[in-house]
């Protein structure tokens, strides 16, 4: 999600399936009541529970695999539950509420966690956890588009699409574009494909993962990755201190240990601890 392409800041996809399609990331729901304090004086919104809202697909940070919720952002707040002593479970919400904690603010969720790039604006409605990824931007195209730079795009009167609300989206407005917006990650590379666009702007390990297929492979290519020094968070309500100590601690536990790096290597690529590594 998040200030150029990557930050990854998605927005409302289907608000149908958005308020509360409850999905279980490697552990199982519990419907043991409401609010409760676990260890380390950590209110969770939902009793043996550590409630995160994200938003699917984002491959490859959380998508649905084999009709469980996955991925890097996930397996890493797996540890931040493990360490409270709770289990994770998965609320599939708008992005848009993320920039303004709606679902934080009104309970829904204990945290958010969906490949959000840090920004100042962000942080006036939700505070954010140390830095976990260092994300870079992509321009995807069709190799038959004859696009070979994102200035290319413009020059050749192509359509660059992006997702809503997200970082990309303002990078390529930045740049003078009026991109065509798509409401997920899925949606932008589907109109890709389907030519509703040349080339996009978009988080590049999504990219990586999608050109694991050999048939995208070989019908599109990456021309530019552009590095906008974006770093992804995962975000608490305001002045939630407990809960934000617990993640930050986790993060820096799966540094040292190594654990991190296995998280990384499995869902994102070779790891490279100075462009990848959370903050000490």
């Amino acid at each position: 999600m998040n200030t150029v392409l990557g930050r990854r800041t998605r927005v409302l996809a289907a608000i149908t399936a958005a308020a509360g399609l409850l999905l279980v990331a490697g552990c199982s729901s519990d419907d043991s009541g409401g609010a409760s304090t676990v260890k380390g004086g950590v209110d969770v919104v939902k009793a043996g529970n550590l409630t995160t809202c994200t938003h699917l697909p984002y491959p490859p940070f959380q998508s649905e695999i084999d009709g469980k919720v996955q991925g890097f952002d996930v397996s890493l707040i797996d540890l931040v539950a493990d360490d409270l002593g709770v289990k994770q479970t998965i609320v599939d919400t708008p992005f848009e509420n993320f920039k303004t904690g709606a679902f934080l603010n009104s309970g829904q969720c204990d945290l958010a966690a969906a490949g959000m790039t840090i920004t100042e604006e962000r942080k006036k409605n939700v505070d954010f956890s140390d830095p976990y990824f260092e994300a870079t931007q992509a321009v995807l195209v069709d190799r038959k588009s004859g696009i070979a730079s994102l200035a290319d795009v413009k020059s050749k009167g192509k359509k660059l699409g992006a997702q809503a609300q997200t970082t990309g989206e303002e990078y390529a407005k930045k740049q003078g574009f009026d991109p065509v917006s798509f409401h997920s990650s899925d949606a932008v590379l589907n109109g890709l494909r389907t030519g509703q666009v040349q080339a996009v702007v978009i988080d590049y390990p999504v990219v990586q993962g999608w050109l694991k297929d050999k048939a995208n492979a070989d019908a599109f290519k990456v021309v530019d990755n552009l590095k906008t020094g974006e770093q992804y968070g995962f975000t608490v309500k305001k002045g939630n201190k407990a809960l934000l100590d617990a993640i930050n601690k986790a993060l820096k536990d799966a540094k040292a240990d190594g654990t991190y790096k296995k998280i990384y290597e499995k869902w994102i690529g070779p790891y490279d601890p100075s462009a990848a590594s959370p903050a000490a």
